[in-house]
């Protein structure tokens, strides 16, 4: 859902979060998640190592900023677009990078 639209006490199915339409509801679910209060303190890089080896092929990095948007949202930050995290990824990513 776009996240100027998202009202936080009407979330009920994973399509109501922010930046999530049937496409990442379906990859939620290929993780065994099947609702919004399953996301609460899971961490988006694991969800997306996860997702990644049960595809069985890396998958765009962006997916990442998508996870981070919702775990975000459902510990309690406001609904941002997934590209507000982009540089957080990239500067998390680029210190966890072995040297």
């Amino acid at each position: 859902m776009n996240p100027a639209k998202v009202v936080r006490d009407r979330i009920r199915t994973l399509t109501d979060l922010p930046n999530v339409g049937p496409a990442v509801a379906a990859d939620l679910h290929r993780l065994g998640i099947d609702s919004p209060e399953q996301l609460k303190g899971r961490d988006a890089f694991a969800l997306y190592d996860q997702l990644c080896s049960i595809t069985g092929y890396r998958q765009d990095p962006c997916v990442i900023d998508v996870f981070l948007s919702i775990t975000r949202f459902m510990e309690g930050d406001e609904a941002r677009p997934w590209w507000h995290y982009t540089a957080q990824r990239k500067a998390i990513r680029q210190r966890d990078e072995p040297r």
